[in-house]
């Protein structure tokens, strides 16, 4: 029997929103849990640290829940585990669900996790590769390493993607507007060229 290999870790989402294609939207969605410790919930969950993290307290499957006030278009989640530091608090089996409300959620999405360590990009598409449009997404945590009960996520992100403007940029007229309006700035304040 061979042994899984590890899996491996993402980019760090922050390099995504660099490249202008997509924008986090975990802001605009309310966040539940179905159980946490006490000062380890929903804000260390989004607080953009790595050294925090939701523990769940309670009966599998724990569930993270983020619902949004109108239907909403969603590229990818990304999820931050570290086996190193969380042993059997990490998840190593997670359903990725969506829907209208938690009566209609359907699974589109299983992963099985060896070992994690650092983000795991979880892109929500469907058949045509294109992103989900969803008011709810609801991740939950199946198994955990080793058997472990309670779970440990450090991070989660939710990324839109950005949509292109039908009017179109063209770089070239944002330069030389730029450059007419400096000269003419100059030209005002200082009577030169």
């Amino acid at each position: 029997m061979t042994t899984p290999n590890k899996t491996p870790p993402g980019a760090d989402p922050k390099q995504l929103e660099r490249t202008g294609t997509v924008r986090e939207i975990g802001s605009q969605a309310v966040w539940s849990l179905s159980s946490c410790k006490p000062g380890f919930g929903v804000d260390q969950l989004r607080d953009d640290n790595l050294e925090t993290y939701w523990q769940s307290d309670g009966s599998q499957p724990h569930l993270v829940n983020i619902q949004f006030r109108r239907k909403t278009t969603v590229k990818t989640l990304c999820i931050y585990a570290d086996y190193k530091s969380d042993e059997s608090y990490t998840p190593s089996k997670i359903s990725v669900r969506v829907g209208n409300n938690f009566h209609n959620l359907q699974e589109i999405r299983q992963l099985e996790l060896v070992e994690p360590s650092g983000w795991i990009h979880v892109p929500l598409t469907d058949t045509h590769k294109k992103p989900i449009r969803t008011f709810m997404i609801q991740i939950a945590v199946l198994a955990n390493h080793q058997n472990g009960r309670d779970t440990h996520m450090r991070q989660i992100k939710v990324y839109t993607p950005v949509e292109e403007s039908s009017i179109g940029v063209n770089q070239n007229n944002i330069v030389e507007e730029v450059y007419y309006f400096w000269f003419f700035w100059k030209f005002e304040k200082y009577g030169v060229n």
